[in-house]
């Protein structure tokens, strides 16, 4: 269990590296102060998982190293039940001339691990690198995906209470990811609390429980991840719009944007072009999109996001990567459809996003953005049986050599 607080953590800024032995001798002040983390509070049971989401800068890796011990708090407290162990930067506490092996030794050491633990562990660690005869190579050899196969082993396996994860998870290739999300969870389902931070929003929805939203050191949002992650997209909306970046108290149904277009209504037709909130897996379906100018613009771009009901991201894409210009005059309608000849969805219930912005995303200019603007269940069709969240279409043979 994790308990944290009201911590807050100031670091000192130095114009240049004498200003710090200045700063001694003159007592005069050389450095500005900046509050990478402020009255920053949340709790992490047992068994739960949090993610920590926000811009570069947030706070988020700072939260972490307060967590494990590397920075100490400026005020506030930090409770964790038992040993916490995790996934920092990329090579923390190894030494790049030592061989793979002695980097277990020295870091499961470090971690509080004795000698006769480590012993008893090293056959365990080395199996689950998969590092071959490379873990007898010194880790300045090793790849940047190698490196988190030998810092994720030695952490996983240190047996702790509490473990954080920083964006060093999403480096190597993804059958080692997919095997350390695997481990993670085990690692949950045990009774063990961790922390997780991730600019992959798919990642955070899949295995936290709860989330945080971070701007500039504080918490601005806790809530379950769909929400903080639309909360997290908002945020950046409005940065874009050159406006004050201000906690969203509740999304309307009006969404966010500067309005300059809105989307008026969103309508799902099945293959006999009728409105329907249940459509089948395999079958045409169409997503009609009434757009309301408010000012003219041009090259608009409208984008649509499907969801799943855990809120991951099943498929998005939009206008501008279709290489289709939207154009629109004050007072003028627009009917925009999404046409699939075969809706190829899992059995489900899924939502939809849409947004309207200039460019590539909504980060150039957020136009209107709803979040779960309509909602639909898929069904199995009248086709072949099949499990999972895509309806592939592949040709069976069977031949004899």
């Amino acid at each position: 269990m994790i308990v944290v607080k009201n911590i807050s953590k100031t670091f000192k800024l130095y114009r240049q590296p004498s200003d710090r032995l200045k700063e001694i001798v003159l007592r005069r002040c050389y450095h500005k102060e900046f509050p990478a983390v402020s009255d920053v509070s949340f709790q992490v049971q047992n068994g739960e998982t949090l993610g920590i989401v926000g811009e570069n800068g947030a706070g988020k890796s700072t939260i972490l190293k307060l967590l494990t011990g590397i920075l100490i708090p400026d005020s506030g407290s930090i409770h964790i039940t038992g040993k916490i162990t995790g996934l920092l930067e990329l090579g923390t506490g190894f030494n790049a001339e030592f061989s793979g092996i002695d980097n277990i030794i020295h870091n499961a050491t470090y971690l509080g691990l004795s000698r006769p633990e480590i012993n008893e562990k090293l056959d365990m660690i080395i199996e689950f690198t998969e590092l071959g005869e490379f873990i007898h190579e010194p880790i300045k050899t090793y790849s940047s995906g190698m490196v988190m196969r030998l810092a994720f082993s030695v952490a996983i396996h240190a047996e702790p209470e509490a473990f954080v994860v920083d964006e060093a998870l999403s480096v190597g290739d993804a059958y080692f990811q997919q095997k350390c999300i695997k481990k993670i969870r085990e690692f949950k389902e045990n009774g063990g609390s961790i922390v997780f931070v991730s600019h992959d929003m798919n990642s955070v929805k899949v295995l936290c429980d709860k989330a945080i939203l971070l701007n500039k050191g504080c918490v601005v949002e806790y809530g379950v991840p769909e929400a903080i992650i639309n909360s997290y997209n908002f945020l950046i909306a409005q940065r874009s719009c050159g406006q004050e970046i201000k906690y969203r108290e509740k999304q309307t149904s009006s969404g966010y944007g500067n309005h300059k277009v809105m989307i008026e209504q969103v309508d799902l037709l099945d293959e006999n072009n009728n409105r329907s909130e249940v459509l089948m897996s395999g079958h045409s379906a169409n997503i009609k999109v009434r757009l309301k100018g408010h000012e003219a613009m041009d090259d608009l771009t409208l984008g649509i996001v499907i969801r799943d009901r855990f809120g991951q991201d099943i498929y998005g894409t939009n206008s501008y990567y279709m290489k289709k210009q939207i154009s629109i005059q004050p007072g003028q309608i627009l009917i925009v459809t999404y046409a699939f000849e075969a809706f190829n969805l899992g059995p489900g219930k899924y939502s939809i996003t849409l947004a309207i912005h200039k460019g590539a995303d909504h980060i150039d200019e957020c136009v209107h953005w709803i979040d779960g603007c309509a909602v639909f269940e898929m069904v199995a069709g009248d086709n072949y049986f099949f499990t999972g969240l895509v309806r592939l279409t592949p040709d069976l043979k069977v031949t004899k050599e």
